[in-house]
């Protein structure tokens, strides 16, 4: 079983927020918050039911409900990271991102709504 991620230091998550915001992001940057936001998600709502996946840095299992535990799970969220990264931080809404394309959700209990942003938008 793949070990959990965990959130980044508060630091260096300050650090690639700025480089983000500033329009300079480093490949670097993109895979902690990315990893970091869905370490967040995790520990939000807790559960298996549903894969939300941040190609090419990670995916997580999140959500209550039926265990998905082979093959291609019943309920998947997909997204890039810039836009997992702006829908982390309330700088984009999880309606306007699925109606513009920029996440595809799949399935049952999909509604990431409830439980972003994670963090407030800075």
């Amino acid at each position: 079983m793949p070990s959990r991620l965990r959130p980044a230091a508060p630091a260096e998550v300050a650090e690639a927020l700025a480089r983000v915001a500033g329009g300079a992001p480093e490949p670097a940057d993109l895979r902690l918050l990315a990893k970091h936001f869905l370490a967040l998600l995790e520990e939000r709502a807790p559960g298996r039911s549903v894969e939300v996946r941040v190609p090419p840095y990670a995916a997580v299992q999140v959500i209550p409900g039926v265990r998905h535990t082979r093959g291609t799970p019943p309920a998947v969220i997909e997204t890039d990271p810039a836009t997992w990264i702006a829908l982390a931080t309330g700088e984009l809404g999880w309606a306007d991102a699925v109606h513009s394309g920029r996440v595809h959700a799949s399935g049952e209990r999909t509604d990431l709504s409830p439980y972003l942003p994670l963090v407030a938008a800075g």
